[in-house]
């Protein structure tokens, strides 16, 4: 018997799959599609819209031109939400958060009805956590980077967000600029919706995920407000068709060793974001690559990945992060624990998934 797709799959556990499917149609009719609906590629897409995002400024229309291109290539689309993080909105920081998305992304990938799905990320740690969720979930999918916002200008002198918040911030303290010149200049930081144009974790995970084969060619460079932008959105919903008609590739199937290296390679050639580091590494783990990097080891079978010492690894990959990773494979990962240090700042992120805990009957602590 062949797998069901589309609408006809995932049906709620009613005890009675015909019910279940009756109940469905019931409720698309309600929303006024006919069982045509039934026949069709459903093609997902992830939005992460928020007005505490305003880096995602564009995802309502990006969704329009991604449905538009699903179904001139005789899709359906259906837009859904996860949570959305915005490094200036999440107290007390994103990076707490990062995998509590990748488990509403993974949750939502296992339990609605779709055959591919399109992954608007954008901020910081949402293609980061998307590509978490979605390598577990291990569903065909493909990521649209929201792009960057364009750089401002103040009396001749060109503006990066947020490396010249930094500096600004730095002078106004300083007593070097006043108070009125610092809201001229803040006006013109951040001009336009979209993520911080520097080459920060936000461009870093962009470039990443194109690098890995996660988004089309050029999609993580074109501006959030070009037209170039919605072009690709529109493509991007033509090629989740096409994957959703094929069941491939899968994210596991993408996070092959050579696209994780090819992106370690990307990130230091780019002089990426350090905590780029902090993603990469993950997703390689939950999609089983194997990777070395410095004196990152992993023997064949087991669960742990290790930097002996941060320091060493620092000085000689120049990743700046010493990371210590411990998960079980694919779906059945209990935890994953991360530690960076950088600038003499410690952090502790921990993931814990209870139904994965359950099955295990245990967890495991690594330190270093």
């Amino acid at each position: 018997m062949s797998k069901k797709r589309g609408l006809r799959s995932r049906l709620t556990q009613y005890g009675d799959e015909e019910f279940a499917l009756f109940l469905r149609r019931g409720f698309l009719k309600a929303a006024g599609f006919t069982d045509d609906a039934l026949d069709r590629p459903i093609v997902g897409v992830l939005s992460t819209a928020s007005d505490f995002n305003p880096c995602h400024g564009t995802v309502p229309r990006l969704a329009e031109a991604i449905a538009r291109g699903v179904r001139l290539a005789g899709g359906l689309p259906f837009v859904f939400p996860t949570i959305s993080l915005h490094e200036a909105f999440s107290f007390p920081t994103s990076m707490l958060l990062r995998n509590l998305m990748s488990m509403d992304v993974e949750e939502m990938l296992n339990a609605l009805p779709l055959d591919s799905v399109v992954l608007i990320g954008g901020c910081d740690k949402t293609i980061p956590a998307e590509l978490m969720g979605a390598v577990s979930a291990d569903v065909p999918a493909i990521v649209l980077p929201v792009g960057s916002m364009l750089a401002g200008r103040h009396e001749g002198v060109r503006l990066g967000a947020c490396t010249d918040c930094r500096r600004l911030w730095a002078a106004y303290r300083a007593g070097t600029l006043d108070e009125v010149e610092l809201g001229r200049a803040h006006d013109q930081l951040m001009p336009t919706s979209g993520t911080c144009m520097v080459m920060g974790t936000a461009s870093t995970m962009a470039s990443i995920a194109e690098t890995l084969g996660f988004t089309l060619p050029g999609a993580a460079t074109a501006p959030a407000v070009s037209s170039d932008r919605i072009r690709i959105a529109e493509a991007t919903g033509k090629r989740a068709v096409e994957m959703a008609k094929a069941g491939a590739p899968t994210p596991r199937q993408i996070m092959t060793r050579t696209a994780v290296r090819n992106a370690s390679v990307v990130l230091q050639a780019t002089c990426g974001s350090t905590p780029a580091s902090r993603s990469i590494w993950p997703n390689s783990t939950a999609s089983d690559a194997t990777f070395r990097c410095c004196s990152i080891s992993n023997r064949p079978g087991t669960t742990s990945w290790k930097i002996s010492t941060p320091a060493a690894a620092c000085r000689r990959c120049g990743g700046g992060c010493a990371i210590i990773l411990t998960s079980t494979r694919r779906r059945s990962a209990a935890r994953r624990s991360v530690r960076s240090w950088r600038a003499g700042q410690f952090m502790w992120t921990t993931r814990w998934s209870a139904r994965s805990i359950a099955r295990s009957g245990r967890t495991r602590r690594s330190r270093s």
